[in-house]
């Protein structure tokens, strides 16, 4: 993905997200049929969200998503734990 992704819509970052999984997911050697079977999802959502036809993907679904090709530890990167602010620290220090 490119570095600047302000620049860009949400549609188009979901659209890089869904080609991004589908590489993923055939450098893996997994089937759209076999993400489908653990995903619970159909290969028509599968398809369409790789081919960047269906950019309305919800979050429950790209978990599902994750989780079948073993790439759900991948999700805490959305949001990952932040550091104790500096003023935390020195409150604590000066206590």
């Amino acid at each position: 993905m490119d570095i600047d992704l302000y620049e860009k819509s949400g549609t188009e970052i979901i659209r890089e997200l869904g080609k991004r999984y589908g590489i993923y997911r055939r450098k893996m050697g997994i089937t759209q049929r076999e993400v489908a079977e653990r995903s619970g999802l159909s290969v028509f959502t599968i398809s369409s969200f790789e081919n960047g036809s269906s950019t309305g993907i919800t979050l429950a679904s790209l978990v599902k998503l994750l989780r079948a090709i073993g790439f759900l530890e991948e999700i805490g990167k959305l949001l990952p734990d932040l550091p104790e602010s500096p003023r935390s620290l020195f409150m604590k220090q000066n206590r």
